[in-house]
């Protein structure tokens, strides 16, 4: 049978919470259509496909999700955190064609500049799975102290983060908040950038079937605002990037943070034309996020005398 005579099998893509893929219980959907500009940032074109309209409900679910996964996630050595996200890196290189696809047509780029940018986010997310056993060496240590005392600091996370992923890097900017979150055992709730969510929920489907334990990632897309409102005002939300929420819109959900004083990474100032996510996410990244969303221990250990000569350790 000719390939003209068939009927096109379109995709649907769906939330991921909890490693599953539920539709939105709210039941709505969003029409994802093509960037007519270059630079991505103006016009709508052809029809791609119908995302799902997440609601608040969801947000409360993909953190109950979060919060289940917290404990078995952190408890995890650094070493086997990094062999999970060097496992993902490696079925997204296989998947890349897919990515290279979904950017090109999420963000108005020509196909060699969306194989760029999936190939840089392949590569960052390899870097941070390499960050996973030695991020402790950097942000802890023994300190001196004045008395016969150990004192070790040691980095912990913090716990379940909800990231505002950014609105105009789809899939390298979407990489570049995801992986130090969870590299440094956190658990995320993700808010996918709500004109260009596809290449954040194909995310989930690779996450589904590499080695990243369900609920570890949670993937929402729709309306930014909506869905980050609730999560905000969370109580079970430890922490709160929000790169992709505009000047207004992360002053409220500052305010709303604080009332668990949860952590908040605040986004960079705003371009001229009131973008919220002006990070060169090209540039190399640094360890800044990983640390961002990790709190420090501090333990006191007194030393002891060894013999009769009081020699100590």
């Amino acid at each position: 049978m000719s390939d003209n005579n068939r009927l096109g099998v379109f995709k649907t893509y769906k939330l991921y919470v909890g490693g599953k893929f539920p539709r939105s219980e709210s039941g709505r959907v969003y029409e994802v259509t093509t960037k007519t500009s270059a630079a991505g940032t103006a016009g709508k074109g052809q029809w791609l496909a119908n995302a799902p309209q997440s609601s608040r409900k969801d947000a409360r679910d993909a953190v109950v999700a979060a919060r289940k996964a917290f404990g078995g996630w952190s408890g995890a050595t650094a070493y086997n955190r990094g062999q999970v996200l060097y496992r993902v890196a490696e079925m997204l290189e296989g998947r890349k064609e897919q990515f290279v696809r979904e950017v090109a047509a999420s963000e108005g780029l020509s196909k060699s500049k969306a194989a760029a940018a999936v190939d840089a986010a392949i590569d960052r997310w390899v870097w941070y799975a390499g960050w996973t056993d030695k991020i402790g060496q950097i942000a802890g240590g023994a300190n001196p102290v004045a008395g016969p005392f150990f004192n070790l600091s040691t980095p912990e996370p913090t716990g379940v983060v909800a990231v505002l992923a950014p609105q105009k890097s789809s899939f390298l900017g979407l990489v570049s908040v995801i992986a130090p979150v969870i590299a440094t055992g956190n658990t995320a709730v993700v808010i996918a950038s709500a004109d260009a969510p596809l290449p954040a929920l194909s995310l989930g489907e690779v996450l589904a079937t590499s080695d990243v334990p369900g609920g570890v990632v949670n993937i929402l897309s729709g309306v930014t605002a909506e869905i980050a409102a609730p999560l905000a005002a969370h109580q079970d939300v430890n922490a709160i990037d929000l790169t992709g929420a505009d000047a207004e819109l992360a002053k409220e959900l500052e305010i709303a943070a604080a009332d668990n004083l949860k952590r908040v990474l605040r986004p960079q100032p705003v371009d001229t034309d009131g973008a919220s996510d002006s990070e060169d996410w090209p540039a190399s990244p640094g360890t800044h996020r990983l640390t961002a969303f990790l709190e420090t221990k501090t333990v006191w250990h007194p030393t002891g005398a060894l013999g009769a000569a009081g020699s100590s350790y």
